[in-house]
């Protein structure tokens, strides 16, 4: 490892380290706007200026500049103060003093770096260039003047999300980043390119206008939007949530958030359930608590009552209604509310075993219906840093728009009854061979068949390095799926074994997907945040907090237990999940053995130990053996990747995002 002096103290620092980053080892700060940690180098912004011996008299650009044995580096000298000095007022001659009206204002590099190594005034009395604002649709808004070509866009567009849809045309001082033809930017994470803006370029639609960072109370959070369980930042003000930033997590999300993740929210104060309500002669009518609970328990249900988990659900819910149903002797309990039926007895045969950053590490990967880019659009960025590293993708299902290639194999799930031999030889020659098996893939045989391949390609195997490695994956599309099954939630038949139990009092527990006609001779109560198809068909509708407004435990795809914090506070006579099954229990007379949320929590990890804590559970590596054979044409259950939820659903953003980026229609402007 080369040694290097930093400001006079000499270090180690990894080979191939760049100088910028010896001097952060180094604990120096560096001021950057173009230099990111996870896109490629391109050394335009000049900022990171340092002085280096050996070497030209004159500062060099850090960010660029290999760190080689015996550099001496200072970041404070007088040259190294002038020459950030000057950057910072060539960078400032266009900038418009917008500061004021600017959503970028208290939380932008470009006003704390001016500060910190800018001169204090300006030289420049010339007239300021301005540049048209241009069109990048319904999630970022621009203000292309503000712009001083970092790139961090475009790279960000190119080499994470793997859609060219961002650019710079022109060149000199008329150059101008935008979108092709002025065309929308429509991949799934497009809005991440808001958080890399280093000035307020490119800024939030939604957000706008709406509040400064400092007025804002922050709350560590998990989204639920898919099965990956990104880290979030929730952003609220009073009683109402006004945005959702990614947090940082290497292990899960790395930085980055899908555009659903981060702009559904406003979902949250739209259609919402805030009273209880009673169907009286076909109508529902609201009423009070103690009317709903009585009306529920005057069915006297016994033990024909069965409950039915939604996608967003936390675990200390469904434990809830578990320890409910189990007082009333009761174990109709699933969480695949759409009717899936694969077999559950072994965790390890659905989870996603690999994980996501060794996925990374794979040399060859067999998809079997996963339409990965809109199931879980950050497994997909795993997937491009996979291919760039050498791996072959093959895909079964009907061909979608990848943006790693991949070849496609057919659409059948008998294609796995027979590999064609080039796929098989790749698989069985790579050294990590993977297997990701979607939701799509999951009936029929289709698991069966994958655990047979994964069998006979010996999938679970010992490294060089003496590690495990574990390439068959389940990719879920529900938040709740694997902490619905470690609580089990699952029938052997699926939602058919409490269709033919026909309870009396079915619990939807922010079920919207079930298809209710086959329970209707069943009292459907439904306990959600929604006015959505689940409290349509409801005979009781009891008002339940939303992720962000609750304490709750999410499991991902990958078995990774995960704790997200309560932001904000249930509208009107709403309340936590848990609280509204402890009541249901006093009115039925039974006991659930717990009278608050940590005496939940408690019991819930005395029952399942792995989700007392945080970090990935422990489902071992034995995988049972399958067999048989798969077959039905896939078909990808996300047909519209803006409208997968119930709050979703209720966003006019994510409404919008549908009519505009996948219908093609034009949103007539007020004006208009």
């Amino acid at each position: 490892m080369p040694k290097v002096k930093v400001d006079g103290v000499e270090i180690e620092v990894p080979q191939g380290a760049t100088v910028l980053q010896a001097c952060e080892l180094a604990g120096k700060e560096i001021p950057r706007f173009c230099y990111h940690e996870r896109l490629s180098i391109a050394g335009n912004c000049r900022m990171c200026l340092v002085e280096v011996k050996p070497g030209p008299p004159k500062p060099q650009a850090s960010c660029a500049l290999p760190a080689n044995e015996g550099q001496e580096i200072r970041t404070d000298s007088e040259m190294v103060k002038k020459a950030r000095e000057g950057v910072m007022e060539f960078l400032l001659i266009n900038h418009p003093l917008d500061c004021p009206i600017c959503d970028q204002g208290g939380e932008c590099d470009l006003q704390d770096q001016s500060v910190a190594y800018g001169r204090g005034g300006s030289r420049y009395d010339e007239s300021k260039r301005a540049v048209t604002t241009k069109n990048m649709g319904p999630l970022i808004k621009t203000t292309m003047t503000r712009c001083i070509h970092c790139t961090r866009c475009v790279r960000f567009s190119e080499e994470i999300a793997g859609v060219d849809e961002i650019g710079a045309i022109y060149r000199g001082e008329n150059m101008q980043i935008t979108t092709y033809l002025e065309k929308a930017a429509t991949h799934e994470m497009s809005a991440n390119v808001i958080d890399l803006c280093p000035v307020g370029a490119l800024t939030s639609r939604p957000y706008a206008f709406e509040a400064r960072p400092w007025e804002l109370k922050k709350t560590i959070g998990i989204d639920v939007s898919d099965a990956v369980g990104s880290n979030i930042r929730i952003d609220s003000r009073g009683r109402e949530v006004l945005r959702v930033l990614p947090r940082v997590n290497d292990d899960v999300n790395e930085e980055w958030i899908s555009d659903k993740a981060r702009y559904q929210v406003d979902g949250l104060t739209k259609r919402r359930l805030d009273k209880p309500f009673l169907r009286k002669d076909g109508k529902l009518v609201a009423v009070s608590w103690q009317e709903a609970f009585s009306a529920i328990a005057s069915l006297n249900p016994g033990n024909s009552i069965a409950a039915v988990a939604g996608d967003m659900l936390d675990c200390e819910t469904m434990f809830a209604a578990k320890k409910l149903l189990g007082a009333l002797g009761s174990s109709l309990l699933e969480g695949r509310q759409t009717g899936m039926d694969y077999d559950c007895s072994s965790l390890a045969a659905v989870n996603f075993n690999t994980g996501f950053n060794d996925i990374e590490t794979a040399d060859a990967i067999l998809i079997v219906g996963s339409q990965v880019r809109t199931e879980a659009p950050l497994v997909n960025v795993r997937l491009r840093k996979a291919v760039k590293r050498g791996a072959k993708v093959f895909l079964i299902g009907p061909e979608w728009e990848t943006t790693f290639g991949g070849e496609f194999l057919g659409e059948d799930l008998s294609v796995l009854n027979q590999l064609p031999q080039h796929v098989w030889d790749a698989l069985l020659n790579a050294k990590r061979p993977a297997m990701i098996v979607g939701g799509a893939g999951l009936g029929r045989g289709g698991l069966e068949a994958s655990l047979s391949i994964a069998s006979q390609l010996k999938l679970v195997r010992e490294l060089e390095d003496g590690s495990t490695w574990n390439g068959f994956n389940v990719l879920h599309l529900s938040a709740a799926r694997m902490g619905g099954l470690m609580l089990g939630y699952a029938q052997k038949g699926g939602i058919a074994d409490l269709v033919a139990a026909a309870p009396k009092v079915l619990l939807a527990l922010g079920s919207d997907e079930v298809d209710f006609t086959k329970f209707a001779n069943s009292m459907v109560v439904y306990i959600g945040h929604h006015g959505d198809k689940g409290a349509h068909a409801a005979d009781v509708i009891l008002p339940a907090a939303a992720y962000t407004e609750k304490n709750g435990t999410y499991v991902n795809t990958e078995g990774r237990v995960q704790l997200s914090d309560k932001a904000v506070f249930a509208p009107g006579d709403a309340r936590e999940d848990w609280t509204i099954l402890r009541a249901m229990a006093d009115a039925f007379g039974v006991s659930v053995g717990f009278d608050n949320f940590e005496e939940l929590r408690a019991a819930m990890a005395a029952e399942v130990p792995a989700l007392g804590s945080e970090g990935l559970a422990d489902y071992g590596h034995d995988l049972p053996a399958g067999g048989g054979s798969a077959s039905g044409v896939i078909a990808y259950p996300i047909k519209d990747f803006y409208l997968t939820n119930p709050i979703a659903r209720a966003s006019a953003v994510m409404q919008q995002c549908s009519a505009e980026l996948l219908h093609g229609e034009e949103i007539a402007e007020a004006a208009e």
